[in-house]
């Protein structure tokens, strides 16, 4: 279930959704609204949800005051590399106007992904208390957690794709939490989902399996397979995968507290950062299993740029 577009962008709604140079909104009936779910409903509820839709949007889970304060101890250190505009308040994420050294850049990030603050917030109580539930014993956070910023202006998007391609050295039943670090309303690109894409993940997925019996087992966990074009992803045409699979893209106004799971074999994407308030995008996503399910052994290290997963 989603609500439709129409009452999402009525009006002045001109704000064209674009992704790696194709726009989103210019056929409505292929764009929706995610629902949202309220946490309070029960972990039960909630994984028929996850079943049924590929994903839940959990509205409110973590306390937006935590979520807010972690974003400005990120942009506070990110500001030493000349990302943040001087004077402002981390928090706001407002961008400087000229783009910093990539290298200093990359090299703080790469220092924030292992610090105690950034775990803490990833392994934080209610979290790893609700996905002990959720997955039905005691919950794994993967060691290879990744935390992204999206300056507003570039023609940064994620192409289509969907996660188990990344992860095949362990089991399928990974989960994927993705937390908006900050509000993410539509206009600044936070992920879009492909309406019904779990299906179709699995699919491919078969597929996948019954084309490459006879490959190596290091072949058959690599991201750079045969039947995924470079980089591991689906599409970078998204417009043109919902019409070919007849269906709609999903995307959402999330707010700080919100947490998004979504199955490993959901097909999502995001769109380029539009804010006209010139903030950051920053968001991360962690994998959770079962830590009595098969392990993907590439996970265990450090999210590294450039490690080619």
């Amino acid at each position: 279930m989603s609500i439709p577009m129409q009452t999402m962008l009525s009006g002045e709604s001109a704000l064209n959704l674009v992704a790696n140079g194709k726009v989103l909104s210019t056929a409505p009936h292929r764009l929706g609204y995610l629902t949202p779910t309220d946490p309070g409903i029960g972990v039960e509820a909630i994984r028929r949800l996850y079943e049924q839709n590929g994903y839940v949007w959990l509205k409110g889970f973590l306390p937006r005051s935590d979520v807010i304060e972690f974003r400005g101890w990120v942009f506070g250190h990110m500001a030493k590399t000349g990302l943040i505009e001087e004077g402002t308040d981390p928090r706001d994420g407002i961008s400087f106007a000229s783009a910093p050294e990539s290298r200093d850049v990359d090299r703080c990030l790469m220092s924030l992904v292992r610090s105690v603050a950034y775990e803490g917030f990833c392994a934080q109580p209610r979290l790893s208390r609700f996905m002990d539930e959720f997955l039905s014993g005691i919950s794994y956070l993967h060691k290879r957690k990744i935390m992204r910023h999206v300056r507003p202006g570039t023609t940064t998007a994620t192409p289509a794709h969907y996660d188990l391609v990344y992860l095949r050295g362990g089991t399928s039943r990974i989960v994927t939490a993705w937390i908006p670090i900050g509000d993410i309303p539509i206009e600044m690109g936070g992920l879009t989902y492909l309406e019904g894409s779990h299906a179709i993940g699995l699919d491919m997925e078969r597929e996948f399996g019954e084309k490459n019996r006879d490959l190596s087992p290091e072949e058959r966990v690599s991201a750079f397979n045969r039947n995924m074009t470079e980089g591991g992803w689906v599409s970078k045409d998204l417009p043109d995968m919902a019409e070919r699979f007849d269906t709609r893209w999903l995307v959402a106004d999330y707010e700080a507290g919100d947490v998004m799971l979504h199955s490993p074999f959901m097909i999502h994407a995001s769109t380029t950062n539009q804010d006209g308030q010139q903030r950051l995008r920053l968001s991360t996503d962690i994998r959770y299993q079962n830590v009595e399910d098969e392990i993907d052994a590439r996970w265990n290290n450090h999210w590294t740029l450039g490690d080619m997963l």
